[in-house]
C-alpha cells in the first residue's frame, strides 16, 4: 500500500507528540551524540537521567546510551565521577570537558547546516507535489 507523505510523517510520531518507534534507527543514532552532549552542557548528568530526558522526546533503548558515554569519555569529551545514591549504588556522573564543549559546538553547527538543508529539500519537494 502506498502512503502519502503526510501519512508517512504521522507514522513518525506517537499520540504524545514524541518521535515514535517507526523512526529509522540510523536517524536516532546519528543525533544521539548531539543530544547527550547538549544535555550535559548545562549540568552534569548520569546515564539513566540522560535516557529519561531523551526518551521524553523520542524512544531510545537504555542500552544505547552507555556504550556512547564510554566512547565519548575514552575520546576525552567527558570526565566522570561517582556520587552516592539513596536509591541504590553510586551514580556515575558525566561532565563535559573543554574538548567536549568544543566538539559540541562543532556538532551543533553541523546539525544546523544539515537540518536547514534537509528542511529546504522537504519544502522544495512538497512544493513540487502541489504543482
Amino acid at each position: 500500500m502506498i502512503q502519502s507523505r503526510q501519512d508517512q510523517y504521522l507514522l513518525l510520531f506517537n499520540t504524545s507528540g514524541k518521535l515514535g518507534d517507526h523512526v529509522n534507527v540510523q536517524f536516532k543514532k546519528g543525533v544521539l551524540t548531539l543530544c547527550v552532549m547538549v544535555l550535559t552542557s548545562s549540568k552534569d548528568r548520569y546515564g539513566y537521567e540522560l535516557v529519561d530526558r531523551i526518551s521524553e522526546k523520542f524512544m531510545i533503548a537504555e542500552g544505547t546510551i552507555y556504550p556512547l558515554l564510554r566512547r565519548l569519555t575514552k575520546e576525552g569529551y567527558f570526565t566522570t565521577y561517582l556520587v552516592e545514591s539513596q536509591e541504590g549504588p553510586p551514580r556515575k556522573y558525566y561532565q563535559l570537558t573543554e574538548a567536549g564543549n568544543k566538539y559540541l559546538m562543532e556538532l551543533v553547527e553541523e546539525w544546523k547546516m544539515f537540518s536547514r538543508a534537509v528542511d529546504q529539500i522537504i519544502e522544495e519537494g512538497l512544493q513540487l507535489e502541489k504543482e
